[in-house]
């Protein structure tokens, strides 16, 4: 346990050997236009929104307008689930939302040509890691920023960095979808009473 910690913080942390990315959370509402930007601040990926369709579509794009691949909502299935397409319309992943999860959010990423990845965190803080197994590929944080709509994504080396950016905005919509659900069942309640 402390060899794999001390492996995860060579790779995760200010010293660490991860790429890290900034975005900006709850910025993806279909129709909104986002970038995605590395360390050193400069837009190195973009997310178009797709508005007038029946199901929530975004379009990850390179900065030269190429789309890398598309994020849409699975309209019919038992729990929140979103697609991973590469640009070509063919499947990546699938991001499943745990049914039952009273502490944690839990997704279950199902890869095509890969290992099967989960995503645990904590919705109330926004942090949230990205495991192989046991293995730590990435990592989706707040605490590095004071912007409070803004957290980064930290990648371990060797992933595919566009996949997991995708499953992080991916995340980032079920998850507000999730919270958006919860706010209108409390306000039925509210107005019941």
């Amino acid at each position: 346990m402390f060899k794999r910690q001390r492996e995860e913080k060579a790779i995760f942390g200010r010293e660490g050997t991860a790429t890290r990315y900034r975005m900006r959370q709850n910025l993806v509402s279909i129709g909104d236009d986002f970038g995605i930007e590395n360390e050193g601040g400069q837009k190195v990926y973009k997310v178009d929104g797709k508005v007038l369709r029946i199901r929530d579509t975004l379009h990850f794009k390179d900065m030269s307008g190429k789309v890398l691949c598309q994020i849409k909502e699975r309209l019919i299935a038992i729990t929140d689930t979103m697609t991973i397409e590469d640009g070509d319309g063919k499947d990546l992943a699938s991001i499943h939302k745990a049914l039952i999860s009273p502490l944690v959010d839990r997704f279950l990423v199902k890869v095509k040509n890969g290992p099967d990845l989960h995503v645990t965190g904590n919705l109330l803080d926004y942090e949230y890691d990205i495991k192989d197994g046991r293995n730590k590929v990435a990592e989706i944080s707040k605490k590095w920023f004071r912007i409070t709509d803004t957290y980064g994504v930290e990648i371990a080396p060797g992933q595919n960095e566009v996949l997991i950016l995708a499953i992080t905005v991916a995340v980032d919509m079920l998850v507000h979808k999730q919270k958006n659900r919860l706010n209108k069942k409390k306000e039925r309640r509210q107005d019941e009473a």
